[in-house]
């Protein structure tokens, strides 16, 4: 058979209704002429011409492979509470409920109700974040990244910023702490060395800079730690000798916490309560991260500080929208009304005992009839506690080929992220929501059953 012999667009499109109906005709029509174009490649190759049904099955594979998309949802069986790969904190029902509130009509972004004219998008959370934290006032923009940047660029710009040398970090997405301090256009000045930091390094950097109000910069080292032979000084030492000097202290927590983690066995984290109470004039942090709400930026202090970075030109830049407004100020209403360990699913995910993560893995195990339940360690993740790991209990597969088992599960509908420990595949209850248990359970059968036969 000839090229001759292949149908005309028009012939397939009436044979391709369905897919009209579903992709509208001028994809259909894109597919078909992309699949007829392979065909005739194939056909000049040797190849058979196929039916007009082969055909319509390679642009419907075609069209699939199109709109199919590239961000969905998961389950997370790997024990990594905030895992930056697979999106970070899972929101509260009333997070989600809020962002739906707000997105499915009109909203009032920047409308103020009270007198019927514009308002402005700023104030959306300042007041619950005032009320938490007691500070003067707060802000909102798009990530934590922008956070710092934009407060170096209000306050630091060409002007001396003081930052320990064991400070000098470097965070994901090859985000540099020095290299956004020059961004921002501040003097970047180093103190001390790798591992020790003295109260004089900052005294003698201080005495030195004749402009006025120089800056003080302490960034939290949120994923990684330096031990052995080390010192530095307390943050409020840093804040009483920066003050005498007539400087402003930034103090970015990195992920930033209300809680004190010590509760659930874990090493203390610096909360945001804290770095307020030691004395600092601005205190950034994530919102996505310890903080379980959606990826934000937050930024809160002394309100002459925070009424300059408002204004700063880059604040429009790193604006956060309608949908992180409404999540974030729904999070933050679960600390104000002291029931974020009940809403919020990372915090229940770290609050979970033992014992219980043993009892969801045994219930997994006796519903699909394998593996066996051995003890583990969960780690929070997010660049948020490095090193620190709670005790858990996971679901051990003795698989023979555990990365072609891992592929299979990626495949799946959600997909199904596990790890591998020994050559076996490791399924961690902590992480998976209690609503995913009957999915899993499910796919894990059916994926064993096709395996034995």
């Amino acid at each position: 058979m000839s090229l001759r012999n292949l149908p005309s667009i028009e012939q397939l499109l009436q044979q391709a209704q369905a897919s009209i109906r579903a992709y509208g005709r001028p994809l259909v029509t894109q597919a078909l002429r992309e699949s007829l174009e392979t065909i005739r490649a194939d056909v000049r190759a040797g190849a058979e011409v196929p039916s007009n049904e082969q055909l319509l099955a390679l642009a419907a594979s075609r069209l699939a492979g199109w709109t199919h998309p590239t961000l969905e949802p998961v389950i997370n069986a790997t024990g990594v509470i905030i895992h930056t790969n697979l999106g970070r904190a899972p929101l509260s029902t009333s997070a989600i409920e809020a962002i739906q509130a707000v997105s499915a009509g009109y909203s009032s972004l920047e409308f103020d109700l009270n007198t019927g004219k514009r308002g402005s998008r700023l104030i959306h959370a300042e007041a619950v974040l005032q009320r938490l934290t007691g500070a003067e006032a707060a802000v909102v923009v798009n990530n934590n990244a922008a956070a710092i940047l934009l407060t170096l660029s209000a306050l630091a710009n060409h002007k001396r910023a003081i930052i320990a040398r064991g400070q000098m970090i470097e965070i994901g997405g090859s985000f540099r702490i020095p290299d956004v301090m020059k961004q921002s256009g501040a003097k970047l000045v180093e103190v001390g060395s790798t591992n020790k930091t003295h109260l004089r390094d900052y005294e003698e950097a201080l005495s030195t800079i004749s402009n006025s109000k120089p800056v003080v910069v302490r960034a939290h080292r949120s994923n990684f730690k330096i031990i052995g032979f080390t010192e530095e000084p307390s943050l409020k030492e840093i804040c009483d000798l920066a003050h005498a000097h007539n400087a402003i202290v930034i103090d970015d927590l990195g992920s930033g916490t209300f809680f004190n983690v010590e509760k659930y066995g874990l090493t203390h984290e610096p909360t945001i309560l804290e770095s307020l109470a030691a004395g600092a004039d601005v205190v950034t942090f994530s919102g996505d991260k310890l903080l379980g709400g959606p990826q934000a930026g937050i930024i809160i202090g002394k309100k002459t500080l925070l009424d300059k970075i408002k204004k700063h030109p880059l604040a429009r830049a790193v604006r956060a929208d309608k949908t992180c407004l409404a999540g974030i100020s729904a999070t933050l209403l679960h600390y104000l009304k002291d029931e974020a360990e009940r809403e919020i699913p990372i915090w229940r995910m770290i609050a979970q005992t033992a014992e219980s993560l043993k009892a969801r893995a045994a219930s997994w195990q006796q519903e699909t009839g394998s593996g066996a339940v051995v003890p583990a360690e969960s780690t929070v993740g997010g660049g948020s506690l490095p090193g620190e790991n709670l005790p858990t209990f996971v679901l051990s597969l003795n698989i023979p080929k555990p990365d072609k088992f891992l592929a299979k599960l990626r495949q799946q509908s959600p997909a199904i992220i596990a790890r591998t420990e020994n050559d076996r595949v490791l399924f961690d209850p902590r992480t998976v929501l209690p609503e995913q248990d009957a999915v899993l359970v499910e796919t894990l059968r059916q994926l064993l059953y096709s395996s034995q036969k």
